[in-house]
């Protein structure tokens, strides 16, 4: 007999309520030693010279066999978290879990994902293949300009954020949400166990850090973007994590959905609109979206962003930035990166090598 749905009220043609699959096979293609090696040699791409990394694959294979024998005689138990904070421009505490867990969820992630990703609506950017800021930022300019008709109305946006969107995840709701789509006990006695290794407050929180946070995040808000799709006919949405616009030509018709929208989160999924950063703007004067201040014929990048370019830029990550730069009408702060990268270079060099002298082209810059 199926689980009653405990999220939201879909009608009954909706293909939510329908996308239940049944995997009797799931839990052991997860613990297959074939996709553990798999999700291994993915979770270590950009971290082979960190110490637990290499201190791991030195034993990878009895490690391996550990996990997997472990986990098929239900002996597994999630590791503790190593907490440390970034700012990255601003401050955030980062859970780090032991290197065998974070193997698991990336075969957890190998498995599942598909089985979520597949019933998502097309305008979550987060943490999805092919999507993404860049993606984001084209779809939203597509949307304003059939908004304003090509500029000949005024569009408005509902910019709108979470508060403390992964601290306020709750954990039983979160468990009803993923077992709409998974029926495997053991699948979900693990993710169960996935969910509940980690704390903000009692039942809450998932943690900055965790691959499967990233899918967490995306299959606890599905709800709400099938609200807004279906129950509130939104034509005009993108959400990427816990920030989201709105266009619309009718400024009360957005006042109107921000009101249902944060009745639904709050009735159903324990969360709430910050009230400080959920606002209606009018398209015109430049819209703050995902790094980028929109414009109708361009785009240029927030100032906060053009700053920690400068801050940051260097060697390894040169060509990030200036592809990320190339998408926007940045043709200046290129030239100046370029020219503050060759300057930290020479310097590098004269520290390395005190005999060098700057170059004749780096020093009439100077």
């Amino acid at each position: 007999m199926e689980t009653p749905i405990t999220v939201g009220k879909p009608k009954e043609n909706d293909r939510f309520r329908e996308a239940t699959v049944v995997h009797d096979d799931m839990f052991e293609r997860i613990i297959s030693l074939e996709n553990l090696v798999v999700a291994w040699r993915e979770f270590r791409i950009g971290k082979r010279s960190k110490k637990d990394v290499i201190e791991f694959g030195d034993r990878v294979e009895e490690h391996l066999v550990a996990l997997a024998l472990d986990l098929k005689a239900g002996k597994y138990r999630h590791g503790q978290y190593t907490r440390f904070i970034v700012h990255d421009p601003k401050r955030r505490e980062i859970s780090k879990a032991p290197v065998r867990d974070r193997v698991l969820h990336h075969a957890m992630c190998r498995v599942i994902g598909p089985v979520f990703d597949r019933g998502f609506i097309f305008d979550s950017y987060a943490n999805r293949t092919g999507k993404g800021t860049l993606s984001a930022n084209d779809r939203f300019d597509a949307f304003v300009r059939k908004c304003s008709r090509n500029g000949s109305r005024t569009a408005f946006v509902l910019k709108a954020d979470i508060r403390k969107y992964f601290d306020s995840v709750d954990h039983e709701t979160l468990l009803h949400i993923l077992g709409r789509r998974i029926r495997c006990e053991r699948t979900l006695g693990l993710l169960h166990s996935v969910v509940s290794s980690f704390e903000t407050s009692p039942g809450k929180g998932i943690p900055l850090g965790n691959l499967t946070s990233q899918l967490f995040s995306n299959a606890y808000l599905d709800p709400f973007d099938q609200f807004v799709k279906r129950e509130l006919g939104v034509k005009y949405y993108i959400r990427y994590a816990d920030d989201f616009v709105v266009l619309s030509d009718d400024v009360g018709a957005l006042d109107r959905m921000r009101s249902r929208m944060d009745a639904f989160l709050t009735q159903n999924l324990g969360l709430t609109l910050h009230p400080e950063k959920t606002r209606i703007v009018r398209f015109g004067s430049g819209v703050d979206f995902l790094g980028k201040v929109h414009f109708r014929f361009h785009r240029v990048l927030r100032v906060k962003t053009k700053r920690r370019s400068i801050r940051r830029i260097a060697s390894r990550n040169e060509s990030s930035y200036i592809g990320l730069l190339r998408h926007s009408r940045s043709h200046g702060l290129v030239r100046i990166l370029r020219d503050i990268l060759e300057q930290k270079n020479v310097l590098e060099e004269v520290c390395v090598n005190p005999s060098t002298k700057p170059s004749g082209a780096w020093t009439s810059r100077a």
